[in-house]
């Protein structure tokens, strides 16, 4: 039995708290540290601690992380965008190293768990995916991967994909994916027949990608949420982009938005450079669940990124006009509990009876932490620090009594 108590940190609100660990699992947590008569003592020095960060949408198979700086490559349809994709992956080291990088960055920022969508359809079989599945496979039980069957090419406008959506499900997907329904695939009864078809049948959750803009992107949500509510999947379908979401006005919002809350679809944004999103505030006021992802990260679709979740909080809030302690705080929620809610994540956050994996940083609260999103973190896995962690506080442990 190891006993460990930390002390002297901050929580999110900005009061003292403390945290009493056994055996890798919070005993108990609160601002007065508990009293345990042979635990090892570390002072986190007034630190801010807080949950590990989710992401909730990466694409492990595209980034060059692990790789040479690639300059980027305009393109002015998706056809060709893709075309210049397939080119330059096929060229790039095995996707498993560079996933395999990219997944060790993301975890030194503090991400515990994330959702990595990965490219499945006619033209590249389940390699990819058997690819990411091997990179995942080093890191389990340090972060949790959750996979996407993802049609990057379609799925009725490249005939085989749908087979192999099945295929990928039945090999170890968690999700199904889709995307654009009628503006890519031209056939939206049948992407969504087909993907909700498979959820249905093997018991996988759901996430389309869409893009579609304005109205015709709303009509989109609302089939989407329809076939939700028909078949009992509440919680268990996610629409990542919903650009549409941020072209509308105010009453086609609201009634986007109780649909979705009603269906219990949720809402991914990452808060693109160059396009209106979903306003995160109104959505999460209607019940809608918005949760947060990088995205691509330095691939071929855009050079920008790293893997901090912490920083796309600060992304998100930033674009979104996020000023007061409550808004920030709400830009945190989406990079961490409202993804791991997303995710299924058990056991997830700081509370009693969880895993001791948390992130300590140098901020005075969680607000400070979203507007600073500063670089230095230190991570403790179940109740164990790690990397810098365990140099840092080296000289702040007390040895318990003999």
């Amino acid at each position: 039995m190891t006993d460990r108590v930390f002390i002297n940190a901050v929580g999110i609100d900005g009061n003292p708290q403390a945290l009493a660990v056994r055996d890798g699992r919070i005993l108990a947590i609160g601002a007065e540290p508990p009293v345990l008569g042979a635990a090892e003592v570390i002072d986190l020095g007034g630190h801010l601690v807080l949950p590990g960060f989710v992401d909730g949408h990466i694409h492990l198979d595209k980034s060059f992380v692990g790789d040479r700086w690639h300059p980027h490559r305009p393109a002015a349809t998706l056809r060709e965008r893709l075309a210049i994709e397939k080119g330059e992956l096929a060229a790039a080291p095995p996707i498993e190293g560079r996933a395999d990088a990219l997944i060790a960055q993301a975890a030194a920022f503090g991400t515990v768990a994330m959702r990595s969508h990965v490219d499945v359809d006619a033209t590249t079989g389940l390699a990819n995916l058997h690819a990411v599945m091997a990179a995942r496979e080093k890191w389990r039980g340090i972060v949790d991967i959750e996979l996407v069957a993802f049609p990057q090419a379609g799925v009725m406008s490249c005939p085989g994909t749908l087979q192999l959506l099945e295929a990928a499900a039945r090999e170890g997907a968690e999700v199904v994916g889709g995307i654009d329904p009628s503006t890519l695939d031209g056939d939206a009864d049948g992407q969504l027949d087909g993907i909700f078809g498979i959820a249905e049948r093997l018991g996988a959750k759901i996430d389309i990608h869409l893009h579609e803009p304005g109205m015709p992107g709303v009509e989109q949500l609302a089939r989407i949420a329809a076939r939700t509510r028909a078949l009992g999947l509440a919680g268990r379908v996610a629409v990542s982009h919903a650009y549409a979401l941020g072209d509308v006005g105010p009453q086609a919002l609201d009634e986007a938005a109780r649909k979705l809350a009603d269906a219990g679809v949720a809402i991914m944004t990452n808060a693109p450079g160059d396009r209106a999103f979903p306003p995160v505030l109104r959505l999460r006021e209607a019940g809608v669940r918005v949760f947060a992802g990088n995205d691509n990260i330095q691939d071929t679709w855009w050079p920008y990124g790293n893997g901090d979740m912490l920083q796309r909080a600060m992304l998100i809030g930033y674009r979104s006009g996020f000023y007061t302690d409550a808004d920030l705080l709400a830009a945190l929620e989406l990079a961490s509990s409202a993804g791991a809610a997303v995710l299924g994540l058990e056991g997830y956050g700081l509370q009693a009876g969880n895993e001791a994996t948390f992130v300590a940083l140098p901020s005075p609260n969680g607000p400070a932490a979203v507007a600073a999103a500063p670089a230095q973190r230190f991570l403790f896995r179940k109740g164990e620090p790690v990397g810098e962690a365990a140099g840092f506080f080296a000289g702040a442990v007390k040895q318990p009594a003999a």
